[in-house]
């Protein structure tokens, strides 16, 4: 942990190879409003990109002292999160991603949300910004593949890992984390590999600390959505890549085994082919994409355990 004098909050912004997307996201919260006895500053984690973001940050830097740079070369959104909270000097820890525009009062409304529940970690809420409108296919109950959290405006509790809020709008006590640990670095995107699961494995933790987390309606920010990202192919390999990544990092339980994938597993996935082919046959379309998606997760995880063996 540092050894810099404490400050009120440190925003952690993770990078990868979006310079001029993150230099959106830094004009954002250089426009934030707080009350003047705030000490907050913002840190900047590139994640060994290898485009010119360093080079955005230095300009930022410049004219703007609350602004920190750090390096992370080890590959994987955890291990620059990780970084961003050892080097960090803020008692509360407010998370964002480089394709993220926070409102101007983000920063000040989450932490009189925090003061006023009593939390420990809190998430919020995350509108879209379409690049391209998306598919009659993408309805909300996919919203959650793109980091978009807009069902509620309302605070309430959060009690269970799947209410987990996504690390675009997110903070958390720097306590917790001497309480709970950091970041799962076998979780998580790592480059161009799409993954997750970090988010939730965290909250899961902190709720099993028997600490309290809340949902804060007006702590709000916009989030980029790219087109490539509103295709079905994208929501596949994310749904792939992320089953297999866990799969393989963590294994499964169960007995017998062929090619260390348990028995039971190959029936279940026979199921969810039969359960997609029957959807799309007869139900709306995102119900039946929503079942293909399941046969996917089942691709994943198998494969994510064969390597594993």
């Amino acid at each position: 942990m540092p050894i810099f004098p404490a400050m009120d909050a440190s925003i952690i912004v993770c990078t990868y190879n979006r310079a001029d997307s993150l230099r959106d996201t830094l004009h954002a919260l250089q426009s934030q409003v707080s009350s003047p006895e705030c000490q907050w500053e913002v840190v900047v984690v590139d994640n060994n990109s290898k485009d010119h973001t360093r080079q955005v940050v230095e300009e930022f830097r410049a004219r703007w002292p609350l602004l920190r740079y750090e390096f992370e070369a080890q590959q994987g959104l955890s291990h620059a999160r990780n970084l961003g909270i050892r080097a960090a000097r803020g008692e509360v820890l407010l998370f964002t991603d480089d394709d993220v525009l926070p409102e101007s009062d983000w920063l000040k409304t989450t932490l009189a949300g925090m003061q006023e529940y009593q939390a420990d970690a809190c998430g919020g809420y995350i509108a879209p910004i379409w690049e391209t409108p998306p598919p009659a296919w993408l309805t909300e109950r996919f919203y959650g593949f793109l980091a978009v959290r807009a069902d509620r405006s309302d605070d309430y509790p959060i009690v269970t890992s799947s209410q987990a809020p996504f690390g675009a709008n997110m903070a958390i006590k720097r306590a917790v984390f001497d309480k709970v640990g950091l970041f799962d670095t076998s979780r998580g995107r790592k480059g161009n590999v799409l993954a997750s699961g970090e988010d939730g494995e965290m909250f899961q933790r902190i709720l099993a600390a028997d600490l309290k987390a809340v949902f804060l309606g007006k702590s709000r920010v916009h989030h980029k959505v790219e087109a490539f990202r509103l295709t079905k192919g994208y929501f596949r390999r994310w749904r792939f890549q992320t089953s297999r990544n866990i799969a393989q990092s963590l294994g499964m339980e169960g007995g017998r085994r062929m090619f260390n994938i348990p028995l039971y597993v190959f029936p279940q996935f026979l199921r969810a082919i039969a359960r997609m082919l029957w959807g799309y046959m007869t139900l709306p379309r995102d119900e039946a994409f929503n079942r293909e998606i399941i046969v996917f997760h089942f691709l994943g995880l198998m494969q994510g355990l064969y390597r594993a063996r």
